[in-house]
């Protein structure tokens, strides 16, 4: 076993003794030992309840005759640190959770892991560990919160912060909005849409890393606890059978990943974080194969917040499975792919049936023949920006509007409240990108207070950050190259002539290549907005958003 290299023969009398003084016996140093890695804080609604799912985890473990040994790993509340300086640190909190775990699991050879996350960066940062250290590995996560209520309407947190832009345009009073705050959110559990910590949960579903009903089951429910004490029994399994994320985590997982999430609607940010991940496996996913993947693949949920449905009522339909059964039933997923339960995509999911046809809709019939999510290009993002289409008003999937132009999220969010944002505006944030930002932050506020004004049929918004998966409308992201990195949008001005052609994957400023030419002739660039600290490293490793903001290889 791995572990011997830490407990067996004459030489590893000390490290017995420190093991020993865990307070572990020998017979629990004969058996496989299994890192089960916790991401459990005191301010993640996501993460509130961790210690319970490791403790369901740990006792499975035991079960199948491991022995299981906790470590933590840092977690960042994406609402929590929106719309301040904290969501610089979101996105770059990835990798230092890939190299905790790596850390973790090579300073201390386990024979296997368990990595328990929930929210958004921490699952991509446990898979991307998984990738890279190799060894028998599964994902559990904490599962997602049930939806609020308010006045007999189901509700999740992008209500809320859509609910602030109505305040400020006078459609809502304060104290209505004290309620929506007060009932939004009910518990424990990663945000009851299909943000980006589910689309995430999902998608490690479809990628094999995860046993069935890991992106659905809620969290509240018993049934996530029964899944997590047999997560722990089936990975004693995978380090018997020798069973490792390479094994798995192949090109054919990836497309069944982009299949999956061009069905499900997902966050934009999979696209960040599936290239992040497949790129630690040796796999290389471009934003072409997004397109490619887009073009073929049907959509067929329309969940909270393009739609009135929550993971709650997905889990009900018949959870990932039944999608995943569609989807490889018509040839649009591989269902040989293997997958951590030791049998094929297909064997998981084979009898899985459709249960409420108005949540997950068939192959015959679904909400468009094309997938969720779209990359564009143009004069204004030659390497790419992404935009879920799945998401934008039918009126909105073309559109030319002069462009309102913000150095920062800050100032756009400024023009926002004091209502100088004109119906045909094309709000452009820059300087937000993985470098430029740092950290690429996540604008909910932004795209939240536009709906809340009513905008959101009239107004889009482009940027070289990223949005959040609770985002709505017209919004245009990841625009790349970034501004700080001399890209196309750091040439724009007030006025220019912005071009959208969502079905044509297209995204233009109406200006001559020698025009663009000379404004860049004359850009200085900026001087770097953190000069110290992690965020000041991370500026300077970090790569361009349709890489998937890896960091460059020394």
């Amino acid at each position: 076993m791995r572990s011997d290299a830490m407990k067996k023969g004459l030489e590893k009398a000390p490290h017995r003794s420190l093991f020993k003084a865990l307070g572990l016996t020998e017979q629990e140093l004969e058996r496989p030992i299994i890192g089960v890695c916790n991401s459990y804080n005191e301010i993640v609604p996501g993460h509130m309840h961790l210690r319970e799912i490791t403790e369901a985890v740990k006792a499975g473990v035991r079960m199948n005759g491991g022995t299981p040994i906790e470590f933590p790993s840092i977690a960042v509340c994406d609402g929590i640190a929106m719309n301040h300086a904290g969501m610089k640190y979101s996105l770059a909190s990835r990798d230092i959770i890939a190299d905790s775990v790596e850390v973790m699991s090579m300073a201390h050879p386990f024979d296997g892991m368990v990595l328990i996350t929930s929210c958004d960066k921490v699952i991509p940062g446990m898979l991307m560990a998984a990738a890279r250290v190799d060894i028998p590995t599964i994902i559990v996560s904490g599962g997602p919160m049930l939806p609020g209520r308010y006045q007999g309407r189901d509700m999740s947190l992008s209500n809320i912060f859509e609910a602030v832009g109505k305040v400020r345009a006078g459609n809502m009073t304060e104290a209505e909005l004290t309620e929506v705050e007060e009932s939004v959110c009910p518990g424990c559990g990663s945000c009851a849409g299909m943000f980006t910590a589910n689309s995430m949960n999902c998608l490690t579903e479809a990628i094999g890393m995860a046993l069935p009903g890991n992106g659905t089951m809620p969290a509240v429910s018993a049934a996530r606890r029964r899944l997590a004490k047999l997560s722990g029994m089936r990975v004693v399994d995978l380090v018997r059978e020798n069973l490792c994320p390479s094994d798995i985590m192949n090109a054919k997982a990836f497309a069944n990943g982009l299949a999956l999430d061009m069905a499900l609607g997902c966050s934009t940010n999979t696209v960040l974080h599936l290239p992040a991940i497949a790129h630690e496996a040796g796999v290389e996913i471009d934003l072409d194969l997004f397109n490619q993947v887009s073009e073929k693949t049907p959509n067929l949920c329309k969940l909270s917040p393009m739609g009135e449905h929550f993971m709650l009522d997905l889990d009900e339909a018949g959870g990932v499975s039944a999608v995943l059964n569609e989807l490889i039933t018509h040839g649009f997923a591989d269902g040989s792919a293997i997958t951590v339960t030791g049998q094929t995509l297909s064997e998981n999911v084979s009898g899985v049936a459709i249960k409420r046809g108005e949540v997950i809709r068939s192959v015959a019939d679904p909400y468009s023949a094309s997938g969720g999510i779209a990359v564009l290009r143009g004069n204004l993002a030659p390497s790419g920006a992404v935009v879920k289409k799945a998401g934008v008003d039918p009126e909105m999937l073309k559109h030319r509007g002069p462009a309102r132009v913000f150095n920062s999220e800050d100032e756009a969010y400024q023009a926002l409240i004091d209502k100088q944002i004109q119906k045909g505006d094309v709000i452009v944030i820059r300087y937000e990108g993985p470098k430029g930002g740092p950290g690429m932050r996540e604008m909910l506020t932004p795209t939240a207070t536009v709906a809340g004004l009513g905008l959101d049929k009239d107004v889009a918004l482009i940027t070289d950050g990223r949005f959040s998966g609770a985002t709505r409308g017209a919004s245009i992201g990841h625009v790349a190259p970034e501004a700080a990195d001399g890209g196309p949008i750091a040439a724009l001005q007030d006025g220019d002539l912005i071009e959208i052609n969502i079905p044509e994957n297209k995204l233009d400023v109406l200006l001559s290549d020698e025009e663009l030419a000379a404004r860049m002739a004359r850009w200085v660039k900026p001087e770097p907005k953190v000069t110290k600290g992690y965020l000041a490293r991370y500026a300077q490793l970090v790569t361009s958003s349709d890489r998937g903001a890896v960091l460059k290889k020394l």
